[in-house]
């Protein structure tokens, strides 16, 4: 009976010790759980803007860190020793940084890239040495899509940390047709008929104005450049098109292209 009464005693004591602890604990992990769920909310609201897969991912995140804190606030109230668990828990999130840091440096190169939009999905760029049109920007990769049919897949920490050169950003895009000609051309005759023929074309642009310069010289001939521009996403087409009747235009006009000239007589060639 003796045990009974004792056993009685101890179960009032730890009642009246930790019932008040249990009660705020439910109090707070009830108010938490839905603030946290607020919160998450609140922040999808805020990443609409965003792409939707980062928003998900971000509002995910968030979710979870936030209910882990909770849980071990609610377990420090009741009376836990939760220093293990925060030291567990870095340990954990030192262990997993070192393993995925390459992954989180790319993650952070997305957030980078939709926040301060660099390029965006139907730009034309060219980085890490690749060009192509942007399909897709993911949490973790770009991924672009060459003329040529092939995929490509760029990830977001290298790309955001690397030189970008987007092509279609002023909403024009150059195209440049080079030629070599002999040195006896004239460059006045040249342009009086390869600057209409640029101009007559529908779909390049007549400002800025189409261009007929010399890039370089050789020892036989000349190199012009012929030069216009398009609105982004019709240079291909336009310069084919241009390709095609230059080539008809130079037959037409008699323009000859260089002379070769020997070795030996550019080594004897006056000083």
């Amino acid at each position: 009976m003796e045990k009974v009464t004792s056993y009685a005693q101890q179960f009032q004591t730890l009642v009246v010790l930790y019932l008040p602890r249990l009660l705020m604990a439910g109090l707070a992990l009830i108010i938490g759980w839905w603030l946290i769920g607020w919160a998450t909310r609140l922040l999808s609201q805020g990443t609409k803007r965003l792409d939707v897969s980062l928003s998900s991912f971000l509002g995910s995140l968030v979710n979870i860190v936030l209910k882990v804190l909770l849980l071990i606030s609610v377990a420090g109230m009741i009376g836990f020793e939760t220093t293990s668990f925060v030291a567990i828990l870095g340990a954990a999130g030192l262990a997993v940084g070192l393993a995925l840091q390459g992954t989180l440096a790319n993650f952070a190169g997305g957030v980078l890239i939709l926040i301060f939009k660099p390029y965006v999905v139907g730009d034309t760029i060219e980085s890490q040495g690749k060009s192509g049109e942007v399909r897709e920007i993911q949490i973790f990769n770009t991924i672009l899509a060459t003329p040529q049919g092939d995929t490509i897949i760029l990830p977001n920490g290298a790309t955001s940390n690397n030189v970008i050169v987007n092509k279609t950003a002023q909403n024009k895009a150059m195209v440049e047709v080079l030629a070599e000609v002999t040195n006896s051309t004239s460059l006045d005759t040249l342009r009086s008929w390869a600057v209409p023929l640029m101009q007559a074309d529908e779909q390049l642009l007549k400002d800025p104005a189409p261009q007929v310069v010399v890039t370089s010289l050789t020892p036989g001939g000349m190199t012009v450049a012929f030069r216009a521009f398009t609105p982004a996403g019709q240079n291909g087409p336009a310069h084919a098109r241009l390709i095609e009747r230059l080539q008809r235009a130079f037959a037409e006009q008699g323009v000859a292209g260089p002379v070769p000239v020997s070795h030996s007589y550019i080594r004897n060639l006056p000083e």
